[in-house]
């Protein structure tokens, strides 16, 4: 696949202007690596000013993103070390080359990943939504690996239960008749623009204009970017039949829960449960912000990580 970061082009420079700053650019790097046989993308971020409280973060993004779903989190970061893989099968990165891409898969691949990259148990680990479920399965089932655990947006609660149940079974089927239909066709419908927008529409919560149009922009550019219909499947039913809270009482490290007060995905109360479950959570919730965090509201959420790794420092 060829790995492109329009963000750093003149073209999504262009229609970015205002929402990353005049650093970000200076901090990136592109590179490869083969983890289990398949060619996986990743970008590192490199610290401004490196100084005593400068950590590494490994960063998975959320079902259907990338790495530049996160990166106005880690723009804001910028005394730290970011580093963000486009998972396999997503973005740039190509799909697992044998198995299904499970929750359990993702977790194998973060192994492989960091013992490519050689990353040590001081390395912090952060997932956001579907990547809070893989990161809190890899650290649970991973002791000692890294350390802390942030996790933004947080699953906290079945997706296939509750009052959300039955939208989520409808979501399954939609994924299910599209991996059915003629390739054409069935990728037609699952990067209909007309759907994109409609997901976009209902999980921004902003007033601001020009930060919906941005917010808009980055769905249309990126959530298509799926290397194929079979392990988008795989994946989708991943995402929707596991949760942090199935492995919450096995999390013996400082978790940060970061939470949206609007968040109707990963509602308020369910984050509320989840941190009850933790053995050592805090639990920071963003007012007015619902599932885009990482678009809407950067700046708090930053520093709720800062503050985080200063109180739990290697």
């Amino acid at each position: 696949m060829e790995k492109v970061d329009t963000a750093h082009t003149p073209e999504g420079a262009q229609a970015q202007v205002g929402f990353f700053s005049k650093t970000l650019a200076g901090r990136t790097s592109a590179s490869d690596v083969d983890v289990d046989g398949s060619n996986v993308a990743y970008w590192t971020y490199e610290p401004v000013v490196k100084n005593r409280k400068t950590r590494t973060i490994l960063v998975i993004h959320g079902f259907r993103g990338d790495h530049h779903g996160l990166l106005r989190v880690a723009d804001q970061l910028q005394d730290m070390r970011i580093i963000m893989p486009d998972l396999p099968a997503f973005g740039s990165s190509e799909p697992f080359r044998t198995g299904e891409h499970t929750v359990e898969r993702y977790g194998r691949f973060i192994s492989g990943f960091m013992s490519a990259l050689g990353l040590g148990q001081d390395t912090v680990l952060l997932g956001h939504s579907f990547g809070s479920i893989i990161a809190s399965h890899f650290a649970a089932a991973n002791p000692g690996a890294v350390r802390p655990l942030i996790l933004i947006n947080p699953i906290a609660a079945p997706a296939l239960e509750g009052p959300k149940g039955v939208m989520t079974k409808l979501a399954v089927f939609y994924y299910e008749i599209s991996a059915r239909l003629p390739k054409a066709m069935g990728l037609a419908v699952l990067r209909n623009p007309a759907i994109v927008r409609l997901m976009s529409i209902t999980m921004a919560k902003t007033k601001d204009k020009d930060l919906r149009r941005f917010i808009h922009g980055q769905h249309h550019a990126y959530f298509s970017a799926f290397a194929d219909r079979k392990s988008l499947l795989e994946s989708f039913k991943a995402s929707v039949s596991g949760t942090v809270t199935d492995v919450a009482d096995k999390l013996r490290l400082p978790v940060l829960l970061i939470a949206g007060e609007k968040d109707e995905i990963a509602t308020l109360p369910t984050q509320y449960k989840l941190r009850e479950r933790l053995p050592d959570a805090t639990l920071e919730v963003i007012p007015g912000v619902g599932h885009l965090i990482h678009y809407e509201t950067p700046v708090p959420a930053a520093a709720a990580i800062r503050t985080f790794l200063e109180d739990h420092p290697k």
